[in-house]
């Protein structure tokens, strides 16, 4: 029997091993495997770092590195296996049961061949926000129900000291910490008579900036780091865009008086604000960054990156859905048709789902041409994942229509602007299609009366209280056909929709896949997106009635 139940996973902080520099002139290791290595060098014991993430392994001293393990590493799961942080865990994992091979993150190894083995390696110092433990937990030991092996760890009744093994694979536990910000690990490892200290830094989820973070035990003098000149951005021809970086939203469809109105509504069921999508720009930050697994080719190839927004929410990251909630199922016949008719950027663009069993239905995807169409019933609210290939500017466009009860085929485009990535400020970046305002700001319309909305609407607010998970978590089983958005009713549209909750996508193109690695992905909450860069020109066009 499987112990461990995972529950959520969060995003991870892009970077490389040795490239980005912290106070002192430390390195900053984000990702890659790092050898830690006793050694006897000239009749004096040394404990230092093999960084083998930049391929030939470069030989430092603890206090010349800060290990950074970034949102990614966030893992939440229940299993008796963890008696060492309690049985619920909540916390960031280097090594982790789940994690592992799914994340750029370090990947520590302790090593004793070059010693001979027989090293003691003892926590002799600790400082930290929160808890920290290092132990041995395997699939293996998993799959028989056996608990956690501890090594070290900060708590009082916890084991001080273990002993390396001339094993020259080396040793790869777990590394475990339950809270953001900055810890210091002070090692001093023992061989006969010889000793050496070493403390190492270790900055913790996305709260701290590790490149500002003095190595070693602090004391070392802080060198401010150069910073590169940065060019000012364009003046944008717009008003400056509201960016949305965290928290609940949703493209939705909403009555107006003309019709139908394509906006984004941010907040939760009870507090929430509605905006024109081309006064938003979206940031999906780098915690979304995750690599490409097998099942999920259509993304991009196997070991590449892709910036993942998940079907379940993470708490850091934007949590996009689809919402036709405010349309009554009585007021459209048939499906409520989003379509995705252009997206511009440095990479391409995926929308899926990913089933219980691990199956991945794909519903927008610019890779194989555009348009594409989803297909959602009206009077619902779903969630699916999203899935960008590159940093930088994205701008999609969406035509959003349906037929109402009357027989007019009514509909309304948009462009919506993201950025992925941390590399362009989305406050710099000019929303919706980044040119000129084709009309003065439309103000939110008032819903029709024949529409019945689901749920109260509060007064805007730029700060809207954290939303909480609203809706399903993804698409189920329905019928009904997408009315195309360049489709025009000129009379009464024969036939009604059956409306299920949710309806299964029915893309142009005949997109779907199924695969069985999916599971992989499904099992961890396989989530992110935003990428980006380029600009996206398309004809804005408002609420067309046929």
């Amino acid at each position: 029997m499987c112990a461990a139940v995972f529950i959520g996973a969060a995003g991870l902080i892009a970077g490389g091993s040795g490239d980005a520099r912290a106070a002192g002139g430390a390195a900053v290791i984000e990702e890659g495997e790092l050898d830690l290595v006793p050694r006897v060098v000239d009749g004096v014991l040394k404990l230092e770092i093999d960084d083998r993430g930049g391929g030939a392994p470069e030989v430092r001293a603890p206090s010349q590195v800060v290990v950074h393990a970034g949102p990614a590493t966030k893992e939440t799961v229940v299993s008796p296996a963890y008696p060492i942080l309690g049985e619920l865990v909540d916390a960031y994992f280097l090594n982790g049961f789940f994690n592992s091979g799914q994340i750029y993150a370090p990947e520590p190894v302790w090593k004793g061949g070059e010693s001979g083995g027989g090293s003691e390696v003892g926590l002799t110092g600790f400082e930290g926000p929160g808890r920290f433990a290092l132990y041995a937990y395997t699939p293996e030991m998993d799959s028989d129900d056996e608990p956690a092996v501890p090594y070290l760890g900060s708590d009082a009744d916890a084991p001080r000291s273990f002993t390396l093994s001339a094993d020259e694979g080396g040793m790869k536990p777990t590394w475990a910490f339950t809270e953001e910000g900055v810890y210091r690990l002070t090692f001093t490892v023992t061989k006969g008579e010889l000793s050496a200290t070493e403390t190492l830094a270790v900055v913790v989820g996305d709260d701290v900036d590790p490149s500002g973070v003095t190595p070693g035990d602090g004391s070392e003098p802080t060198e401010p780091s150069a910073t590169p000149p940065v060019s000012p951005p364009a003046t944008p021809t717009r008003p400056a865009a509201h960016v949305i970086d965290n928290g609940h939203l949703d493209l939705a469809a909403r009555p107006a008086d003309d019709g139908l109105s394509f906006e984004i509504k941010e907040g939760s069921a009870q507090v929430h604000s509605w905006h024109e999508p081309d006064e938003v720009v979206l940031h999906v930050k780098p915690a979304a960054r995750r690599k490409v697994v097998e099942g999920y080719e259509f993304v991009g190839d196997v070991g590449s990156s892709m910036w993942l927004l998940p079907m379940q929410q993470i708490d850091g990251l934007v949590w996009p859905g689809w919402s036709t909630e405010e349309f009554a199922t009585s007021d459209v016949r048939g499906d409520v048709s989003f379509s995705l008719d252009s997206a511009e950027g440095p990479g391409s663009v995926a929308v899926f789902s990913t089933g219980a069993t691990g199956s991945v239905t794909i519903g927008l995807d610019s890779r194989d041409g555009l348009p594409d169409v989803l297909a959602h019933s009206a009077h619902a609210h779903s969630h699916w994942n999203w899935a960008f290939t590159a940093e930088g500017v994205y701008r999609t466009t969406f035509t959003v229509s349906a037929t109402l009860a009357d027989g007019r085929t009514v509909r309304d485009t948009e462009t919506l602007a993201w950025v992925v990535g941390n590399g362009t400020d989305p406050s710099a970046v000019v929303p919706g299609d980044g040119g000129e305002p084709t009309s003065s700001p439309t103000a939110t319309p008032t819903p029709s009366a024949s529409a019945s909305a689901s749920e109260p609407t509060s007064a805007p607010s730029s700060t809207p209280s954290p939303p909480g998970a609203s809706g399903s978590a993804g698409p189920e089983g329905g019928s009904g056909t997408a009315t195309p958005s360049s489709a025009v009713v000129t009379g009464p549209a024969a036939g009604s929709g059956a409306a299920g909750a949710f309806n299964d996508p029915k893309p142009a193109g005949g997109l779907a896949a199924t695969g069985s690695s999916a599971a992989v992905i499904a099992a961890i909450a396989l989530a992110a997106t935003a990428a980006g860069g380029g600009v996206f020109a398309a004809a804005r066009r408002r609420r067309a009635v046929g």
